[in-house]
């Protein structure tokens, strides 16, 4: 009889988890535009896994310094992932046909680019010459030896140009889809009542003879194939470079990973797909699936509401608690209590707010803060930067570490640098997860301890606490933290905060125990 294992591998949980929210876009009582946005969601979070977990797996499975048995576990996991993948891109495929459907019903509607009247086609053509002129650049097939080297994540399209001449000879073509540009989707003229939106890669498949104009007569046949690469940093920790010169050739160095899915449109013919598949020299555990039309459905997330604000969920504006309004320093406010914000419902200004009253203070004489994901115009970056020119002692320890964002915390530690703010970068085998800040005061010194990141931008999306007080058993090991991180494994005790990775899962382990002899000796627990 076979053994009953007691857990699920975590990354074939994670599939379970991201197909929860998959079904969230299947409610019928969720809004439209919302599920339409679930449907985003999914399709984000699963190119993130497979560029980090499933490339990892990868790796194992192919170590040769590790047992066969841990091997094949690896290579079952896989497995297991892309049928779960499969299975779950089919429902995709029904969702996003059902959505659409149901769009139509309230007069939104996706035309393809044998779908237009002559008003329409005559506003692509300007769109064309206006804008995409310049960014829509067809590289032949032939000249490229390794469509590796092209920027992965992004939607391509692969040309079949055929010559309309006696010869019929046949070209191939790459052409990358410009939506970071000019964004995936375009509003065209609307027609029969409905508003109409159409994919930029049909906007392309339209201007394709405006694109190749000057070249021989041709008919033309164009399929989306997008590939995901490995993204994992390789950091020479042995060369003479400093931190953030290391972490600068990593991400070099995962640009150039290898491609470790291939999602491509099925009915692309089979000599095309053997042109591509031979050129990404895609290996027997990658992943190859066959999908619809179009690929990178993250963007769906920002697809146009046309004004049909009824499909989608009220917008509820982050509330600014009365204290961050009072004209009453918020030092003195902090001093009398601990104060509290819950973001997104309370504004993230009031957390701005402190800062830019640090930086004016005379009293204020050094702030220190650690910073993990910074937004792309960060206010919390310029009020240090403020602090710094205002003669305060300012120390930012700025996580290079952190995934998809290091390009960005190394721009802005450029930056603070040369603004007079001293950049710290961690603790080497360390992360710095912690988000703290730090204000020494000639009036008794302040500290915030929070969740999430010290970012705009998500603290408008996810939900995260931040505790601003002046309690000084809190507040001195605050401090400390920053000394730990100056004097990494140094011996420092905490009695207030948990702090990994001196004794933070030793403490967490005590408390479970307490509260398991709780249960068993009939106590609450």
């Amino acid at each position: 009889m076979k053994k009953q294992t007691t857990y699920i591998d975590r990354d074939v949980s994670w599939m379970y988890f991201n197909h929860r929210i998959l079904q969230e876009a299947e409610k019928k009582q969720v809004p439209l535009l919302e599920r339409l946005s679930f449907l985003g969601i999914y399709s984000n979070n699963l190119d993130e896994f497979f560029r980090v977990r499933v490339a990892s797996l990868n790796r194992l499975a192919d170590s040769e310094s590790l047992p066969d048995k841990r091997r094949k576990e690896f290579k079952r996991t896989l497995k297991t992932i892309n049928r779960l993948n499969e299975e779950y891109s089919s429902e995709y495929t029904k969702v996003i046909k059902s959505v659409f459907a149901e769009l139509e019903e309230h007069h939104i509607r996706l035309l393809k680019e044998t779908q237009l009247n002559d008003e329409q086609k005559q506003f692509l053509k300007r769109l064309y010459y206006d804008k995409l002129n310049g960014s829509t650049n067809p590289i032949w097939l032939s000249a490229i030896d390794d469509l590796n080297t092209l920027e992965d994540n992004r939607i391509y399209l692969v040309v079949k140009k055929t010559h309309t001449d006696s010869e019929r000879k046949v070209k191939y073509a790459v052409i990358k889809v410009p939506d970071r540009v000019y964004g995936r989707f375009i509003r065209i003229p609307q027609s029969d009542g409905f508003d109409n939106i159409m994919y930029l890669d049909d906007v392309i498949r339209f201007c394709l003879p405006l694109i190749f104009i000057g070249t021989k007569p041709s008919t033309y046949e164009a399929y989306s194939f997008k590939f995901t690469k490995d993204a994992e940093m390789e950091v020479d920790n042995d060369a003479d470079y400093g931190a953030m010169e290391k972490i600068a050739l990593g991400v070099n160095s995962r640009k150039r990973g290898e491609p470790i899915r291939v999602i491509y449109d099925k009915d692309m013919p089979r000599d095309m797909q053997k042109r591509v598949f031979d050129r990404l020299n895609v290996r027997e555990l990658d992943t190859s699936l066959a999908a619809g039309r179009y690929q990178n459905h993250r963007d769906l997330m920002s697809f146009p509401d046309c004004g049909h604000n009824e499909q989608k969920y009220e917008k509820w504006q982050p509330v600014m608690k009365p204290e961050f309004l009072a004209e009453e320093s918020l030092f003195e406010q902090i001093r009398k209590k601990d104060r509290f914000i819950h973001v997104p419902y309370n504004s993230f200004d009031a957390y701005i707010r402190l800062l830019r009253e640090a930086a004016l203070r005379p009293s204020v004489k050094e702030i220190k803060t650690t910073l993990y994901r910074l937004a792309k115009d960060s206010k919390v970056v310029k009020a240090l930067i403020c602090a710094a020119r205002n003669g305060k002692k300012v120390t930012a320890v700025v996580e290079l570490m952190a995934r998809f964002d290091e390009e960005s915390n190394i721009k802005w530690s450029k930056r603070m640098q040369e603004e007079g703010v001293n950049v710290i970068f961690g603790v080497e085998g360390l992360k710095i997860h912690s988000k703290l800040l730090y204000i020494k005061t000639t009036k008794g010194d302040i500290a915030c301890v929070g969740t999430g990141n010290f970012h705009e931008g998500n603290a408008r999306v996810y939900t995260d606490y931040l505790m601003m007080t002046a309690r000084q058993g809190i507040v001195s090991e605050v401090a400390k933290v920053f000394d730990f991180i100056d004097r990494p494994f140094s011996p420092m005790r905490f009695r207030e905060l948990l702090v990994s990775p001196n004794s933070m899962k030793s403490r967490i382990l005590r408390l479970f125990d307490n509260e398991i002899k709780n249960a068993q000796e009939g106590r609450p627990a």
